[in-house]
């Protein structure tokens, strides 16, 4: 099995938030619900001198959504088991015909992917634009980088370009869920 995995980097990313629009336009996704977000990690402090203020800042962003893990808490804890993983690309999907909207993959997952939609009274969340993919074109959150912070394909690829740095400030460790991502991580973030 191929397993598809984002690349982050937060080097490149400016914080824009052009990806969660993106994502937000293309899923028709209502006030409140983001399947991907742009968190933003600050640390230091201002030094006062006689006449001056020096700033001792460093800021990151890293752009996040579903992480299509190797070992899934939302899978793991869905009772009915709508939340499943593709065999074919290791996506994780939600099967609406199953789920009951008990909120129990929203609970488990370190990253919050999982969102609860309240029209429909089920869960959604990122299932990587396998309609786009499908079509022979990118995720709409990678094509709409402005920076070009984010890039996707088969995870095997992607650690052999970039690396295998998963755990970076701000982020829960990736012992918990094998999140399938590489991050190209700012100095700050190490």
């Amino acid at each position: 099995m191929t397993q598809l995995g984002f690349y982050i980097n937060n080097n490149y990313c400016s914080g824009c938030k052009a990806c969660v629009v993106s994502c937000k336009d293309k899923n028709d996704l209502d006030v409140g619900i983001n399947y991907r977000r742009v968190y933003e990690f600050s640390e230091g402090d201002y030094v006062e001198r006689k006449d001056s203020v020096i700033q001792h800042i460093e800021t990151f962003f890293t752009s996040i959504s579903c992480n299509h893990c190797e070992h899934p808490k939302c899978v793991e804890n869905c009772p009915t088991q709508a939340m499943h993983k593709r065999e074919e690309d290791g996506v994780v999907v939600i099967d609406h015909d199953k789920c009951v909207g008990c909120k129990y993959c929203m609970w488990n997952c370190p990253y919050g992917a999982p969102q609860y939609n309240e029209t429909l009274g089920k869960m959604t969340k990122c299932d990587f634009c396998i309609d786009l993919i499908a079509k022979g074109e990118d995720p709409v959150c990678v094509g709409s980088c402005p920076m070009r912070a984010l890039e996707y394909g088969p995870l095997e690829e992607l650690q052999k370009k970039y690396g295998n740095t998963k755990d970076i400030k701000g982020l829960p460790s990736s012992s918990i869920t094998n999140p399938s991502i590489v991050i190209g991580a700012h100095k700050a973030a190490k």
